[in-house]
């Protein structure tokens, strides 16, 4: 089974970036739509970003748009969450997960592998 390694996270201040990576370890990571989640403390676990197996297709929380982008590299099986003009708001444990279908999906339940997450944590 795939497992996915996601890191990058850390604390910087408001208005800073981050660029969360998740390493795959297999290549069938090349076949799987891949999803950015976070878990703000305290609250449930929401959708940030996806992206289609073969990155033709992104999709993007409202939160998230125009200020995060979401990529993938198959050959270094590989996605990253880039995260500009962060907000105390985006403090949460952001998670990568792949879904065994190709296609992007905004609900936890169609991901099939999960990250061990990465705190980001945005200062005022």
């Amino acid at each position: 089974q795939v497992h996915l390694v996601d890191s990058g996270g850390g604390l910087v201040q408001a208005g800073g970036s981050l660029r969360l990576s998740c390493v795959a370890s297999e290549r069938t990571f090349s076949t799987y739509a891949m999803g950015w989640f976070r878990r703000p403390a305290g609250k449930e676990r929401e959708f940030v970003a996806a992206i289609r197996w073969n990155g033709g297709s992104t999709d993007y929380a409202d939160s998230a748009k125009g200020r995060f982008r979401i990529s993938r590299d198959n050959l270094k099986n590989t996605v990253w969450l880039q995260m500009n003009s962060l907000k105390p708001e985006d403090t949460a444990v952001y998670y990568c997960a792949a879904s065994y279908s190709s296609d992007t999906h905004r609900t936890e339940d169609m991901y099939d592998i999960w990250g061990q997450g990465t705190q980001v944590t945005v200062s005022s």
